[in-house]
């Protein structure tokens, strides 16, 4: 099959006209959307300092042309003729009772649209050029303050940017609700009440479990592993993602200061980074996004312009990421292949380190004051802090400028840790730099998701990490293809867990995860 028609909009012989018409809009606003991503991943990877200026006049020109796209009157005309076109047939597109009806997906795709159309159309031109090229503001202005480690400085531009989130909020009628907003856009469906639930479910056993791992007396020695030439580590992350299932014919993988992933699945742009003396950063890094790019590869190609063929939102996405850093990147199985891969490439470095210290090694668990770098037990509670963080900044407890003391005294209590500088705490992250709150609590959903997905496809296949030890990982994508990628947006992350795990979506698998690998691990003798 061409890419030409692998990519061509698809609809059923006995879908109305209008439905045809509605796809072909649909398809160039996606293709529009993915022309904006590709500008962003090369201001991260690419852009010379000097031209960000540019750049942000760009984003604001291309996000203008896409919102005109996204709000266009025919765009409209097509959601209303097809709001009427029901799976009975009567009352369908086009007039009376004989007119076509529209199939379920069908439904999914119009209803979806129909809520892009409705934000698009309450969102004023003007105030879409300006937050495009606010955001191109605030990632400079980050990158800036965090090397500089200077708060102050970037206090303004954090403030002008949560303005506008509450400004958006306003125009698509959430009134009073910004935070919600801001995570329903992430993660439909959900809300600050029902993330506080689950997160304050997860943190009452999570502490005293990071206490007792941490008082164990055991201690990993992730010192030992130093001096890895950065060569040999992107060739060894390489054929590592290449093993999982990564198809490198329809993405790439390159260097940022921040590792993310970006595009479709037609075309996905993942980043991590190195460090000689951190073997294990670029290499987690680098699956974790693999884990976010096989997702976007796995969603249907011929639907990627409607929600038949896009991601459920940023909690579902975060689960296949977590997933298979964790899950399948830490097990013993996946090390029991990889290891004499490692070990060979690494041979002078490992000399000295055995077996056991290496697993450890990779398991560590040592609470750190960076999220990126937080061991799996003790990221969640980096979760929590942002999540809290957030909260208060949106209910207007909490002013911007009170932030950098905000954060040092969460870090104290749920980290044990506190930043001697706002380098290390409130300007390590990304995120707010281009108003993008509301997306952190996605992180740790993504975590519960991932520990339920995985207690369920271990029933289904018992011996997975035999599989795993054998290089054998096509069992565990094809799992997830079929009960994750191939429903697209029909679920949102709560749905899903319902239907794949029979469930609701619970912190307690997590935990029992966490018990499982990390106890055996930490009890002293």
């Amino acid at each position: 099959m061409s890419a030409s028609t692998t990519l061509s909009p698809s609809t059923s012989s006995s879908a109305p006209p209008a439905y045809a018409e509605l796809l072909v809009q649909l398809n160039r606003i996606h293709r529009l959307e993915t022309i904006a991503q590709l500008l962003g991943w090369d201001e991260q990877v690419n852009l010379p300092r000097g031209s960000a200026d540019l750049r942000g006049e760009q984003h604001a020109v291309l996000a203008e042309t896409i919102h005109a796209a996204a709000s266009a009157p025919q765009l409209g005309e097509l959601l209303a003729k097809l709001a009427g076109s029901t799976a009975g047939g009567a009352g369908g597109a086009g007039g009376g009772g004989g007119a076509p009806a529209l199939g379920e997906d069908e439904r999914i795709v119009v209803r979806e649209a129909q809520r892009d159309y409705d934000r698009a159309t309450k969102l004023p031109v003007a105030f879409v050029r300006a937050k495009a090229a606010q955001s191109s503001v605030g990632f400079h202005a980050w990158a800036r303050a965090r090397e500089a480690d200077d708060f102050a400085g970037y206090a303004p531009v954090l403030e002008r940017n949560l303005e506008l989130a509450r400004e958006e909020a306003g125009y698509l009628g959430w009134g009073e609700r910004a935070y919600d907003y801001m995570i329903d856009k992430h993660d439909p469906g959900l809300s600050a009440a029902v993330i506080e639930r689950l997160f304050g479910e997860l943190r009452r056993e999570l502490v005293p479990l990071v206490g007792e791992i941490t008082s164990s007396g055991v201690k990993a020695q992730r010192e030992l592993l130093r001096g890895f030439p950065v060569a040999a580590q992107r060739e060894f992350l390489r054929e590592v993602t290449a093993r999982l299932g990564f198809d490198y014919e329809r993405g790439r993988i390159d260097v940022s200061l921040h590792p993310f992933c970006a595009g479709t699945g037609a075309d996905i742009r993942m980043t991590t980074r190195f460090n000689e003396d951190e073997p294990l950063d670029s290499l987690f890094s680098a699956i974790h996004e693999t884990g976010h790019g096989m997702y976007e590869q796995g969603l249907p190609l011929a639907h990627h312009a409607t929600a038949l063929g896009r991601a459920a939102g940023m909690g579902v996405h975060e689960s296949q990421s977590r997933l298979w850093e964790n899950q399948v990147g830490r097990s013993r199985g996946f090390w029991a292949f990889f290891e004499p891969r490692f070990r060979e490439k690494f041979s002078q470095q490992l000399s000295g380190v055995s077996s056991d210290a290496l697993y450890l090694a990779i398991n560590a668990v040592e609470p750190t004051l960076i999220r990126v770098d937080a061991d799996e037990v003790t990221y969640n509670l980096h979760i929590i802090l942002r999540f809290e963080i957030e909260r208060r900044l949106f209910s207007g407890e909490l002013a911007v400028r009170d932030l950098p003391e905000a954060w040092r005294a969460l870090s104290r209590e749920l980290i044990g840790l506190e930043p001697d500088s706002d380098r290390v705490g409130v300007l390590q992250d990304v995120h707010w730099s281009d108003g993008a709150f509301g997306y952190f609590p996605s992180y740790c959903l993504g975590n519960m998701l991932a520990a339920q997905l995985w207690e369920a496809v271990r029933g289904e296949q018992p011996g997975i990490e035999d599989a795993f030890a054998r290089g054998e990982f096509g069992g565990l994508l094809g799992w997830l293809r079929r009960n994750v990628h191939a429903a697209g947006k029909r679920y949102d992350a709560l749905g899903l867990a319902q239907r794949v795990t029979g469930r609701e979506l619970s912190p307690a698998p997590l935990l029992r995860y966490l018990r499982e690998r990390y106890l055996p691990l930490y009890r002293a003798g």
